[in-house]
Parts: structure tokens; sequence; C-alpha cells
């Protein structure tokens, strides 16, 4: 029976907290800007981490979530030492940055509910 709260999701969370304070803190790239850390996924072995993230003020087009996560992806390096001098594990995964699409689909979710309501209530 596995464990409901396993070890690598106890990590996960450990790097996701002390990832958002370093991105917010440390990385002063301009092409990174307001970025935060929404989810964490460590593998089994601890080698690698699926980092997702999503920018606060939002982004205009394909192109700006490509230039945030090359601009994070170079910070990777970085990022890694400095979580390594935070946290205390034999292996520090390797970085890898994804754009968190979630909160983009929520409020276009919200909105096709706030339609449907308008609709219900004409009718």
């Amino acid at each position: 029976m596995a464990k409901e709260y396993s070890r690598t999701s106890r990590i996960s969370e450990v790097v996701m907290r002390e990832l958002a304070l370093l991105i917010q803190q440390e990385i002063s790239d301009p092409r990174v800007g307001m970025v935060t850390v929404s989810h964490a996924d460590v593998t089994a072995d601890l080698k690698y981490c699926k980092v997702y993230v999503t920018r606060l003020n939002g982004f205009d087009s394909e192109q700006d979530i490509e230039t945030c996560l090359e601009g994070l992806q170079n910070a990777a390096g970085y990022l890694r030492r400095a979580l390594g001098k935070r946290v205390n594990l034999r292996n520090i995964p390797e970085l890898r940055f994804l754009y968190d699409k979630s909160l983009e689909r929520g409020f276009y979710m919200d909105a096709l509910i706030a339609k449907a309501n308008a609709d219900n209530k004409q009718d």
C-alpha cells in the first residue's frame, strides 16, 4: 500500500517553495519578469524536477512564454546550485521549466460559466 504523503511529494513541496523564493529574490533577468512557481514534480529517482511556472501579469503571446522559459532555463544551473545550499539533499534534481496553463484555463472556464448564467437569466 502506498503512503499518502510520500518522500517525493515532500521534496517537491520543498523544492517548489525554495525555487519560488529564489526566482523572486535572486533572478534579475528581464526576460523572466514576475514569475511564480505553481507546481513542482520530482521524479521517483530524484534526478529531474519539472517546475511549472506562471507569470502574474500574464503573457501577451506564445513568444513571451518561450522567452520567459528560455530565461529560466538559462538560470537553471544557478538555481540548482542555490537550491543545493538551501536544501539538504544528496542529489539536487535537474530543473526543467514548463509553462502552467491551468490559470488561463480557469479564467476561460469562469467566462464560459458566466456567459451561460447570463443566457439563463435572459430566458
